[in-house]
């Protein structure tokens, strides 16, 4: 599978924000990708990888914030490639 670019994006904010330090970045980064999941913008894999957490940490961002699962194509064929792998595996 190819590997999909990327674009990088500079945004400013305040620093003001209820944050605390040096969790900024992945707090954004978090809130992005539900939001954009949750709006259907971005696929579960895409979301996930924005906010640069596992699939199964992802689900549960999901679940915490009430976000129903969207189960598409894209999520099917993500689940294919990795049953494979692990059928592939050695001993199994």
């Amino acid at each position: 599978m190819a590997k999909a670019s990327v674009k990088r994006v500079v945004i400013e904010v305040p620093e003001s924000l209820r944050v605390p330090p040096g969790e900024l970045e992945k707090r954004i980064r978090i809130e992005l990708a539900l939001r954009l999941y949750e709006k259907g913008i971005a696929s579960l894999g895409q979301a996930r990888r924005i906010a640069g957490v596992s699939k199964w940490d992802f689900l549960e961002l999901l679940a915490s914030e009430g976000i129903p699962l969207h189960y598409g194509e894209e999520e099917l064929r993500e689940d294919l490639e990795v049953a494979k792998k692990l059928a592939k595996k050695p001993g199994k």
